[in-house]
């Protein structure tokens, strides 16, 4: 049911704020391409809060720590040449995405 829960919230905000799965594309590629070898998820979500105003609809933190692994299971599925730049612990994102 939690896991349900989690991923629900993530399929709305991704759906509602597009703009933050462009942003975290574009760093973590840029990233790529200036050699980086592996990266955490979590720099590329702060970097989204310090370096934008994006503004995002349906939670109260413009980006919620709560979605960083959905993201980075995302840019993976999306990305499987990358595959192995972000370091994962299991979570509940396994699962979903």
């Amino acid at each position: 049911m939690q896991t349900n829960l989690f991923e629900s919230q993530f399929q709305i905000y991704h759906s509602d704020n597009p703009e933050v799965y462009r942003l975290y594309k574009r760093f973590a590629l840029q990233a790529i391409d200036a050699g980086a070898k592996h990266l955490g998820s979590k720099a590329i979500m702060e970097r989204i809060r310090w370096q934008t105003n994006v503004e995002t609809v349906g939670d109260p933190f413009k980006v919620n720590n709560n979605l960083t692994p959905f993201y980075a299971r995302l840019f993976m599925k999306d990305f499987p040449e990358y595959a192995d730049f972000f370091r994962t612990r299991a979570s509940r994102a396994d699962k979903e995405i």
